[in-house]
């Protein structure tokens, strides 16, 4: 399948990062597992890596072993996937943000002449990350094999992040139709707009799990890549499991951070 862009909409995922306080724990895992390849990071930006799939961008890694005075011996931040949402004027967007209800963790910063960047966490506690492209535009690479096929954020209030999402993030807001009156799902955009999704969980997270945002990669044989992931040090912590949409796992890096594995039907590899 040809490389794919994802879909540049207001409030549609743009990037994703990966903070992990072993990089090179991390290069050995993904590089194996999805094919990825991590050139050398910018000095400039901390060491921050941009993570190619087929030579193309796919995502950003950086160490948590670092802060403003230099490196650090603790982590200073958790180790786990950040999805990041497009804008086009993110000040706007991180007022808008703060006026419904969220709350703003990293404000406004540029990157350099890339983009800016902002952190936030929405009403529900989902930790989602905004970004204004300017000469990085972010993912080139998705809805194929070892790139992301698809974002989603896992809320335990649904109805204050619907909310949210519509009137901060201009979400476009559609309804999931199915039989299960308790399961209540929607995504951002509809048909081949649709960007992402928002999953009521609070009826199946564990008390002491807050909502977050978790990201699927594509492999062509689930089965398969858990084999690679048992074998590379890694953890199943869910599945696999049959869907609609293919089978799928949830699964965590060597270093502890989550995401989700989905198969691809060959005829889409």
């Amino acid at each position: 399948m040809p490389a794919q862009k994802p879909v540049a909409v207001e409030g549609g995922p743009v990037w994703i990062g990966l903070t992990t306080h072993d990089v090179g724990g991390a290069i050995a895992f993904y590089s194996q597992l999805l094919g990825w390849e991590f050139p050398e990071g910018n000095p400039e930006f901390g060491g921050y890596r941009v993570v190619l799939k087929d030579g193309l961008p796919v995502a950003g890694a950086m160490t948590s072993l670092s802060g403003p005075e230099g490196p650090t011996e603790k982590p200073q931040a958790p180790t786990n996937w950040t999805v990041y949402l497009r804008t086009d004027d993110i000040e706007a967007r991180c007022a808008a943000v703060t006026e419904h209800g969220g709350q703003l963790l990293i404000p406004p910063m540029p990157v350099g002449d890339l983009g800016s960047m902002a952190v936030l966490s929405d009403p529900a506690g989902a930790v989602v990350g905004l970004w204004q492209p300017d000469t990085f535009d972010g993912l080139e690479i998705c809805a194929t094999l070892g790139a992301p096929v698809w974002f989603e954020t896992m809320t335990k209030d649904f109805d204050a992040a619907s909310v949210f999402y519509r009137d901060a993030l201009e979400w476009d807001l559609h309804a999931m139709p199915g039989d299960d009156a308790d399961f209540r799902y929607v995504t951002h955009g509809t048909g081949e707009r649709t960007a992402a999704g928002m999953c009521d969980a609070a009826g199946f997270l564990p008390d002491d799990v807050d909502s977050y945002w978790r990201v699927y990669f594509g492999v062509a044989n689930l089965d398969e890549s858990l084999a690679q992931v048992d074998a590379l040090g890694a953890a199943l912590l869910d599945g696999p499991v049959d869907s609609p949409w293919g089978r799928l796992a949830t699964v965590a890096d060597p270093q502890g951070a989550s995401f989700q594995l989905l198969e691809i039907p060959a005829q889409y590899h």
